[in-house]
């Protein structure tokens, strides 16, 4: 069996890859490894309803409940878990994959992801085949499931008593907001009205096939084209289960998570909410955020791209800020995970106590150019041992010297190899990464 566990849980095509015979044994390894009381809810994709049917048979062929959560953002998940008091928490998503792809990803019973030896304990169990036939319970001792009828409304109500809290308000803003056909569709346009916002939302219906389809946090042109179109103050797109977010600025420009995590960082900070006076990151982040945070007297550690170590590094330094580029963005007073929703709301009220325009805001980052190129893969593990691939990165690490960077890294939830090149101009961060995906492509590529 190929390893079933990337960055973000178990994901895959599904039907072919991620099949129901998977999910029922990844339900019954919840109850084996969490606990008798799993919260389940999944995104918007077609095949969210049949894997959660073979994961709730899992679970309930174990003799667990299955607290039912519906179609609900990731991070509500995360939080039911704890408010419901469950003994563990698991989505059906694949996040900002396409929509024949899904995914299941666990949460503990604080709705903190997994750790990778306890995700290869799960790996393991599923490769055995799961539970013997018998151990496996039966008559009034075998499972049920509980629908939680108001599991959006505990989600929503969380991220708007944060706003409340801080003595905030969204009155006479104008939002723009693409749900990108996913879970957010039922979420972050009520948080923000009940904020007192004007929202103006795009893609909130949903039919299963076009999540995440050239729309949301991975393909901004519909955003920007409804800013243009509504002059709204600030753009907010979601992926499929909104536990990242993007912005669009009143300008046009495209706020990535560096930018958030940096106006948040020195937000906290002159409010003195900021432990340590340290956030994270990760290797992906951009100079310019080192930089910012630099400016700032901020301190940055970084780890490997997942925001499963981010919060690793967060709960061991005991910190309160932490994110990737992508959009994930963790505010560990707030969330056990990234959220959306939570970061669109925390990110709105860092601008309003500033003042000025979010592009003004969002300045006080200013981003090296940075060129990403995703190169398709037979074997993406591969591209860590060959030795055509190791010496174009050497050649581009020469034209670059001491004025840029190279990052050559395997996805961790596709069958990519991702090649990041920072450098002093577009041009040369273009010229550089394409000289490497031409070989990683030559050498490795589907």
């Amino acid at each position: 069996m190929t390893k079933l566990f990337g960055t973000d849980g178990a994901r895959g095509v599904a039907n072919t890859e991620l099949t129901c015979d998977i999910a029922f044994e990844l339900g019954q390894a919840a109850v084996e490894f969490l606990g008798k009381t799993i919260v389940v809810g999944k995104d918007t994709r077609l095949s969210g309803d049949m894997l959660e049917c073979a994961l709730n048979a899992g679970i309930m062929s174990r003799g667990g409940t299955v607290l039912a959560a519906g179609i609900i953002p990731t991070p509500g998940v995360a939080l039911l878990t704890r408010e419901l008091h469950a003994d563990g928490g698991v989505v059906i998503s694949a996040s900002h994959n396409p929509p024949e792809y899904n995914g299941i990803k666990f949460f503990d019973g604080q709705g903190f992801k997994l750790p990778d030896e306890v995700e290869v304990s799960l790996e393991e169990f599923v490769e055995a085949g799961g539970t013997p036939a018998d151990q496996l319970p039966s008559g009034d001792e075998v499972g049920v499931i509980v629908p939680v009828e108001n599991a959006c409304d505990i989600y929503i109500n969380h991220a708007v008593s944060l706003v409340r809290d801080e003595g905030m308000s969204f009155e006479g803003l104008k939002i723009a907001l693409d749900t990108g056909h996913g879970a957010s569709s039922l979420t972050t346009a009520r948080a923000l009205e009940e904020l007192g916002a004007e929202v103006i939302v795009i893609n909130d219906d949903f039919n299963g096939t076009d999540i995440n389809v050239q729309c949301g946090s991975t393909h901004l042109e519909p955003l920007k084209n409804l800013m243009k179109a509504t002059n709204a103050h600030i753009g907010i797109a979601h992926d499929g289960d909104a536990d990242r977010v993007m912005f669009v600025d009143e300008l046009g420009n495209e706020i990535d998570g560096d930018v958030v995590e940096a106006v948040c960082a020195i937000d906290l900070k002159e409010r003195n909410e900021l432990p340590g006076n340290t956030v994270v990151s990760t290797v992906m982040c951009n100079l310019g955020f080192t930089k910012a945070m630099k400016d700032a007297d901020i301190d940055v550690i970084q780890t490997q791209v997942g925001d499963r170590y981010v919060l690793q590094q967060l709960r061991e330094g005991g910190f309160v800020l932490g994110g990737e580029q992508s959009g994930h963005m963790i505010f560990l007073k707030h969330n056990s995970t990234g959220d959306g929703l939570v970061t669109a709301c925390q990110f709105v009220s860092a601008c309003l106590r500033k003042g000025g325009t979010v592009s003004e805001v969002a300045s006080v980052m200013q981003r090296f150019p940075q060129e990403l190129i995703n190169v398709k893969v037979t074997d993406k593990h591969a591209v860590t041992d060959n030795s055509a691939v190791a010496q174009a990165i050497e050649a581009g690490n020469g034209e670059l010297g001491d004025s840029g960077r190279i990052l050559v890294r395997p996805s961790g939830t596709e069958p990519l190899v991702r090649v990041m090149v920072e450098a002093p101009t577009h041009e040369q961060a273009h010229e550089v990464a394409a000289k490497i995906a031409q070989v990683i492509e030559a050498e490795l590529g589907a």
